[in-house]
């Protein structure tokens, strides 16, 4: 068998956002891929014929990232296929192909003056557009920005300030454009029946944005808008139609302090906009399995003849679930370890989904479908996650996994590397994670957990708001205890830790409360929960909703749950990963961090990534994510090997 290495992933087939055609004949779906000499992703169409069975690439040009289908069984994507062109043209402007699920050249059939990130056609040359608007576009320059709202930047997405995420309708025929909210409204996520489209927004004007959207109600034929949901008023999540007169909405009880507790289902009224209690429900919906094995997105959650379907992480796993008309939830109906994505047409299930130690592949009604990456297991190294539970110090039953080193051999020891999750709500599961594969191809036990904190086991398991670093804490210690006697193999004096984004956060927590770690690796973390506030984009929501006070409120709780303040303590060797453009963790928490330790005399370094952001292990410039891996493999082999 080969040997994963640091740059193995560069042979992945990334497969996400599977969508049965209106005939219901066959899936469309994306395959993206890394591209080293462009440093760089590809992305193509693809399709799967129900009747025929056949698996078909529909694209070459790498650059079909998203699509909608037509109604006359026709594929729409945007593409940039005549970048000169563009490139002398001063308009903003998306244009957008057309391609047959049979095959033959795509066409280019119309072009919109502006730039349009999705495409749903709503009927015959009429379409529902999302559009990326900005409002200083005519004023603004180049060598300054202009900042007068909250929050300005956002991961990802750079500098966001008066820029909004809007809905408009186009009229090929006529070239005419009607949006469907103001030009300082952040339009969300959307949901269309027949003439109807319930949809989430922020009305909010060069201000600060709220911390609950308003749900409102467009007709499509009228072009009337209805409030039904004030904004400020009701914690809404997903959101979706069942026919014209309700409407599935998750919420949260309006007098529930935090952001802690999930979502229950209610139905909406659409008459008077009223919410009952339909359905409650203590987990998340979509899939919070992490992993470093995936690209893409697509559809967690739909509708269809008055029942509603989900994707929900529930314990370690993520599967699809049917809340039914009558209230009633059944499923799981993917037997996966992660549902990533799915559709769902009359009698057929289409879903992408992580199984065994394969990366996610198409699966139709349960057979798997694409077999891009079945050479992973077959020609290498993979090592099976061996799973267990066990009870800690705090009784809570914590869930966790150890990788053995390739090539294990008995009466050996090894070094071992702690692995911590970011969110924290998210899991840690059984499916492929290159870098901790890639690990244990290199020598090391990989052992990982889902402490309190953690998604899929309820409200009261992950709601750690005001108690960072103490149970959670606590549960990893104790899970590190029970990993080094279950597995004596393991060199109690050659273990590290790492983590990202909350995984960062513990890591720097770890190395200020114990020496019990011989190196560390904190990435894209968290130093000091005062100045997370006000340079995170998501600060302001985040520090309220998960941190018991705010700067305002309660500075000292703050500072108490801040590795910073310990960060004389260590005397850890450890390695600092950030990124320039990380606005989730702003590199300024590692440069404190760093500095801190440094200053003390501890073994320090830090590394940091220009033109990368809070996604760099996931999504990451190819070169850039293969120079990650590299320095924490290096960092590890020298205090550790």
């Amino acid at each position: 068998m080969k040997k994963i290495e640091i740059d193995t992933f560069l042979k992945f087939q990334f497969v996400s956002n599977p969508t049965f055609s209106p005939d219901h004949s066959s899936v469309a779906f994306v395959v993206s891929a890394a591209n080293r000499e462009k440093n760089n992703y590809s992305a193509n169409l693809y399709v799967y014929n129900l009747k025929s069975e056949k698996v078909q690439k529909l694209t070459t040009g790498n650059d079909a990232k998203t699509y909608a289908w037509t109604s006359d069984n026709t594929l729409l994507f945007p593409a940039d296929r005549n970048p000169k062109k563009d490139a002398d043209s001063k308009e903003e402007r998306t244009c957008f192909y057309e391609i047959c699920p049979c095959g033959g050249e795509a066409e280019e059939v119309f072009s919109v003056p502006a730039k349009v990130s999705a495409i749903r056609e709503l009927s015959a040359g009429r379409y529902l557009l999302t559009v990326k608007y900005d409002n200083y576009k005519e004023t603004r320059k180049t060598s300054y920005e202009v900042i007068d709202e909250l929050p300005f930047w956002g991961n990802g997405l750079g500098f966001t300030n008066a820029k909004r995420n809007r809905f408009a309708i186009y009229d090929k025929a006529s070239g005419e454009m009607t949006w469907i909210a103001d030009e300082w409204t952040e339009c969300m996520e959307y949901s269309i029946y027949k003439d109807l489209m319930l949809y989430t927004a922020y009305p909010w004007k060069q201000s600060v944005q709220g911390l609950k959207p308003g749900v409102y109600l467009y007709n499509l034929k009228t072009g009337e808008t209805k409030t039904m949901i004030e904004p400020e008023t009701v914690r809404t999540g997903s959101i979706e139609l069942l026919n014209e007169h309700e409407a599935i909405v998750m919420s949260a009880d309006a007098s529930y302090k935090d952001f802690t507790k999930y979502c229950d289902f209610y139905k909406m009224n659409l008459a008077d906009g009223s919410l009952s209690l339909f359905v409650p429900y203590d987990a998340s919906i979509g899939s919070s399995v992490g992993s470093d094995a995936r690209f893409g997105a697509g559809r967690s959650h739909k509708a269809m003849n008055g029942d509603f379907y989900f994707t929900s992480t529930v314990d370690d796993f993520s599967h699809l679930y049917k809340l039914a008309a009558d209230g009633a939830i059944s499923g799981p109906l993917t037997n996966g370890s992660s549902c990533d994505s799915f559709d769902i047409c009359e009698g057929h299930i289409a879903s992408c989904e992580f199984k065994g130690l394969k990366i996610a592949e198409l699966y139709v009604d349960g057979k798997q479908v694409t077999h891009l990456n079945d050479w992973l297991p077959e020609e290498y190294s993979v090592s099976a996650p061996e799973a267990f539970a066990f009870t800690a110090s705090d009784g809570y039953e914590i869930h966790g996994w150890v990788l053995k080193p390739a090539g294990y051999e008995e009466g050996k020891t090894y070094p071992a590397i702690l692995h911590i999750h970011g969110g924290p709500r998210t899991v840690f599961s059984d499916v492929y994670h290159h870098e901790m594969q890639m690990w244990a191809n290199a020598g090391y036990f990989v052992f990982f957990c889902n402490p309190r904190g953690s998604d899929g086991r309820g409200t009261d398991f992950g709601n750690i708001n005001g108690i960072y670093g103490t149970v959670d804490y606590q549960n990893i210690m104790d899970f590190t205890d029970e990993v080094l006697k279950r597995y004596p193999a393991i060199d109690q004096k050659r273990v590290g830790v790492t983590g990202g984004s909350y995984g960062g956060f513990m890591t720097n927590w770890i190395v200020g409360h114990t020496d019990r770690f011989a190196a560390a690796a904190s990435q894209r973390s968290i130093a000091n929960w005062v100045s997370f506030e006000h340079n995170s984009d998501i600060g302001h929501t985040f520090i309220l909703n998960n941190q018991g006070g705010n700067t305002r409120t309660n500075v000292e709780l703050l500072w108490k749950q801040s590795p910073l303040q310990y960060a004389p303590n260590c005397k850890t060797p450890i390695l600092f990963i950030h990124s320039d453009e990380d606005y989730r963790c702003y590199m300024a928490e590692g440069f404190a961090m760093y500095s801190a330790v440094k200053r003390n005399g501890c073994p320090a370094k830090l590394c940091l990534f220009h033109g990368e952001n809070h996604e760099l292990s996931r999504g990451g410039k190819p070169e850039n994510r293969i120079d990650r891996m590299t320095e924490i493999v290096n960092w590890m082999d020298a205090y550790l090997k």
